[in-house]
């Protein structure tokens, strides 16, 4: 088992960071460019030495290579001070004078993310990683909200619709599997809002808390639960829809198994055999989602956050793209891939834990 977790770890290394290759040059590749989109003055014309010192001071003039250097490796070692006068006297791979304004630049002071360090935000001048910290607990408590929701319903969904296989409870959930699977998130949210926010008025129309008042920290959830509903409601419905299907058929396979039927031969009662047997074992495929679904929750939902101006995670996503704030960006997609990767992992662990053949 120690070999196989080694081998695996191993295995995630060129996997993390071939996703953040691809997710730099599609970001490069969006149009427009964050120097335009910081610079942009429609009072004035921007001059070109504006828009040069800009982007030499943001890193974004370099080739492609070099600036994905940066951003891994740092660039402390790239243009350094020798001799103490705060400006750079030797580089490497980039130019000493970035701007062309006929003096050289400081030295970098940036170590890279292999040394813990993910830049300055473009935008908010400030460290990604704090900017993804403070809008953490709100991701959290919503999709917190959402996993407690779909499985406390979806896998007693599940299992009740296996034990009356083909009778109309069974039917209905299938159906509703299907439409909850179907539904577009943003539709629904919509949907949910003109309804209970607009037309009745009994639920707010977005956000966390009541901007009259606000309060920093946030007021206790059960002073704002109202906030709550609709977006976990949404987000809720696809993960019943999920955990109910994948429940059902892991059931039933689970039903018509040997060891089920010795047990009703025994002579045991049908609610010890369903609960005490067959649910144990039908939870063995659901250690696949678990572990992906744990770390999910710390990326966020983009859509729900958007449509329901949540302040987590996925908003702050969504802005950093719009934006093209590439420290925050890569930042972000870093983390949650190395996350992601891991939950993969817990899944294999969970899946030997659950069933021990699986370790040999």
């Amino acid at each position: 088992m120690t070999k196989f977790i080694i081998r695996r770890l191993l295995q995630a290394i060129p996997t993390l960071f071939g996703i953040t290759i691809l997710t730099y040059l599609i970001l490069v590749a969006a149009p427009g460019d964050p120097v335009t989109i910081l610079t942009f003055d429609p009072n004035q014309f921007n001059s070109r030495e504006l828009v040069e010192r800009v982007g030499a001071r943001l890193g974004v003039n370099d080739p492609l290579p070099v600036q994905y250097l940066r951003w891994l490796l740092g660039d402390d070692w790239m243009r350094w001070d020798s001799d103490g006068d705060g400006l750079a006297d030797g580089s490497f791979l980039i130019p000493l004078d970035a701007d062309g304004d006929g003096e050289p630049e400081p030295p970098g002071e940036r170590r890279g993310i292999i040394r813990g360090d993910f830049g300055t935000s473009f935008v908010y001048n400030r460290d990604p990683l704090e900017l993804i910290g403070a809008r953490l607990p709100a991701t959290l408590e919503l999709n917190v909200a959402v996993l407690v929701v779909g499985l406390t319903l979806g896998i007693p969904l599940g299992v009740y619709a296996a034990i009356k296989r083909g009778g109309w409870f069974d039917n209905s959930t299938r159906l509703f599997a299907v439409i909850g699977n179907a539904v577009p998130d943003f539709w629904m949210g919509f949907v949910m809002i003109i309804i209970f926010g607009a037309i009745l008025g009994i639920l707010p129309l977005g956000g966390r808390n009541d901007p009259i008042g606000f309060r920093d920290p946030y007021p206790p959830i059960w002073e704002r639960w109202n906030y709550l509903v609709m977006p976990t409601l949404v987000s809720a419905l696809g993960v019943i829809a999920g955990y109910s299907r994948y429940m059902r058929t892991s059931m039933l396979e689970t039903i018509n198994s040997d060891f089920v039927r010795t047990a009703r031969a025994k002579g045991l009662t049908n609610t010890t055999v369903w609960f005490k047997h067959a649910f144990r074992n039908s939870m063995i495929p659901l250690a696949t989602f678990l572990g992906p679904t744990l770390f999910s929750l710390l990326g966020g939902s983009v859509v729900i956050e958007r449509i329901f101006s949540w302040p987590g995670v996925g908003l702050l996503l969504l802005e950093a793209v719009n934006n093209q704030d590439f420290p925050v960006v890569m930042a972000s997609t870093f983390i949650f891939s190395t996350l992601t990767i891991f939950g993969y992992l817990m899944s294999d662990i969970l899946y030997a834990i659950f069933d021990p053949r699986i370790r040999y």
